[in-house]
């Protein structure tokens, strides 16, 4: 792809980090933002070299949420017709589908927050695996106070995360739920006292997952985000197929080798993958 407008991205240590970059337009999220997150994680996916993503952003506002301009412009919301109805199902499914990467990434996903998570920005750190975030933080389910319903995976995922009372209080009244509140429901991991420490412990995080057997990683984030949605049961099941997909005796005994060793583990990287519409 050619270099992203809206984001800047590098990778050290198998550590790859996501930056939202357009401060002056407090990270808002127009077309150009969800054609460049969508490729970019598609990138990190297929490649398999980076074992953890942090993702952080620039100035105020993690994220001001849908740049409200898009829905005159870019988006057209036909409510007119049960044809033009019918298409925004399949428009929404699309922009959803960005969010999912997020979700479906072969590596964990840590957010970094500062200053507002609003509207859209929610539904996208609710399909993280980690969130830190700085005092001054708060999350705002901005779609009711603009007349409509939160329909990028904030009313799925939230739930899931937070008491389902403190759900739909913020989701009925728009208000905002800040960083010390989050902290204390769960939706957030810890509090930090600046934006730069909250981004350091993002970091920090995910180098030490980035030390870990990468397929191991990879396995264990597949069980956690299966059984938040199924029984016991089959969640053990699924642990059992799973198990046996995985295991590796090596990665066992170079993991207990490094302990005792007291240094860095050598691990194989997750295999790469091709796209079966790009062969041919």
């Amino acid at each position: 792809m050619t270099a992203p407008t809206c984001f800047t991205l590098t990778t050290a240590d198998h550590v790859a980090h996501l930056v939202l970059n357009r401060p002056a337009e407090l990270n808002t999220m127009h077309p150009a933002f969800w054609r460049e997150l969508d490729a970019l994680l598609a990138q990190l996916h297929h490649e398999g070299q980076a074992r953890a993503l942090v993702i952080s952003s620039t100035g105020k506002h993690f994220s001001a949420g849908m740049a409200l301009e898009t829905f005159g412009g870019a988006i057209q919301m036909d409510d007119q017709s049960p044809e033009g109805r019918a298409a925004i199902f399949d428009l929404l499914t699309d922009m959803q589908a960005t969010f999912t990467r997020l979700e479906n990434l072969r590596m964990p996903v840590i957010c970094a927050i500062q200053g507002g998570c609003i509207g859209g920005a929610v539904d996208m750190v609710t399909a993280a695996c980690i969130r830190y975030a700085s005092a001054d933080a708060f999350f705002c389910i901005q779609e009711i106070n603009i007349g409509m319903v939160a329909d990028v995976g904030t009313l799925q995922r939230l739930p899931k995360l937070i008491p389902f009372g403190v759900v739909k209080e913020l989701a009925y009244t728009g208000r905002r739920l800040p960083a010390s509140k989050a902290l204390g429901y769960g939706l957030v991991n810890e509090v930090f006292d600046t934006h730069e420490a909250t981004v350091a412990a993002a970091l920090q995080c995910a180098k030490e997952i980035a030390a870990k057997p990468p397929v191991a990683i990879w396995g264990t984030k597949q069980a956690v985000t299966y059984a938040r949605d199924h029984s016991v049961e089959d969640s053990l099941r699924q642990m059992g197929w799973l198990q046996g997909t995985v295991w590796s005796n090596a990665h066992v005994r170079e993991a207990i080798s490094a302990m005792k060793d007291k240094r860095a583990g050598q691990f194989t990287a997750l295999a790469g993958l091709q796209s079966f519409k790009a062969l041919g």
